[in-house]
């Protein structure tokens, strides 16, 4: 399955020089969360709009096949009672997950 994760082009170059992508979302880390937030293709352009609109720096957005991973991948919903489930990576992204990268 592919998901996406929007992301600064500065934490995305971060992972690629470490090997694990740790940011969780905008200003939260992984280990602040317990997990990296995602969308599927028809959600991210809503995420990027609520979360990144007002962004000044450079974003990219991650597509991720989640077949490369060696983490959980868990659909659940963003708040307690919503209807609609995000995936979200319980754990750090290897670089290597991610298939491509477009600037957004």
């Amino acid at each position: 399955m592919r998901i996406f994760h929007v992301a600064t082009r500065a934490d995305w170059e971060a992972a690629q020089a470490s090997g694990d992508y740790t940011t969780s979302t905008r200003g939260t880390s992984l280990a602040e969360e317990g997990f990296i937030h995602a969308a599927r293709a028809e959600q991210w352009e809503a995420v990027h709009a609520a979360y990144y609109a007002d962004a000044t720096e450079p974003l990219v957005l991650l597509e991720i096949d989640t077949d490369l991973l060696d983490v959980p991948v868990v659909e659940e919903p963003p708040t307690p009672g919503a209807t609609e489930t995000f995936p979200h990576v319980y754990g750090p992204l290897p670089p290597a997950a991610v298939v491509a990268v477009r600037a957004i």
